[in-house]
């Protein structure tokens, strides 16, 4: 399902005395964060804070935002989750978020009365992404996100279709 606002990382603390803000980020890259000159302490996108500067630190940003210039007030924002309003990361049309994949109703392309779950997690291993597919069953089922596998993506209708490899499934061949 799209969704308008989409959680970027999580304060996890202080850097130096003028108020600059350790995050963690929880997009591709650290230089993600660049991009956005104004982000979100809701999923609403009803409290903003414009961001003064950013930039990367090993794995995480350092950020300085607009009325935090002390660390007393950076600590006070600690275990804050920060987000961004989709439409200013700038995505190519039919590319998406992981967050926008959960809870996907997963389909058979071939048989669309086949569900074989919701996808529920998404792990990056470096190679291909390996989708985590939550049967009615309960059972998890790790599927490759693959090509000739992921036939289609429509988070919009919250759908995926694909084509398994065999033995995926308990009922495959």
């Amino acid at each position: 399902m799209i969704k308008k606002y989409l959680e970027i990382g999580e304060i996890v603390g202080t850097h130096g005395v003028r108020g600059e803000l350790r995050v963690n980020p929880w997009c591709d890259s650290p230089l993600f964060f660049k991009k956005f000159k104004t982000l979100y302490f809701d999923s609403e996108g009803a409290r903003s804070i414009a961001v003064k500067s950013c930039r990367p630190h090993g794995n995480i940003v350092l950020l300085c935002l607009e009325g935090v210039d002390s660390v007393e007030t950076a600590s006070a924002l600690r275990g804050k989750v920060l987000f961004i309003r989709r439409q200013d990361a700038g995505l190519e049309k039919g590319k998406y978020f992981i967050a926008e994949l959960i809870d996907c109703r997963v389909i058979d392309a071939d048989d669309e009365s086949v569900v074989y779950g919701a996808l529920t997690d998404v792990s990056q291993t470096g190679a291909n992404d390996v989708w985590h597919i939550t049967g009615n069953d309960g059972k998890e089922y790790l599927l490759p996100a693959i090509p000739p596998v992921v036939i289609s993506v429509d988070v919009e209708a919250g759908i995926i279709k694909i084509r398994p490899l065999k033995g995926i499934f308990d009922n495959e061949n």
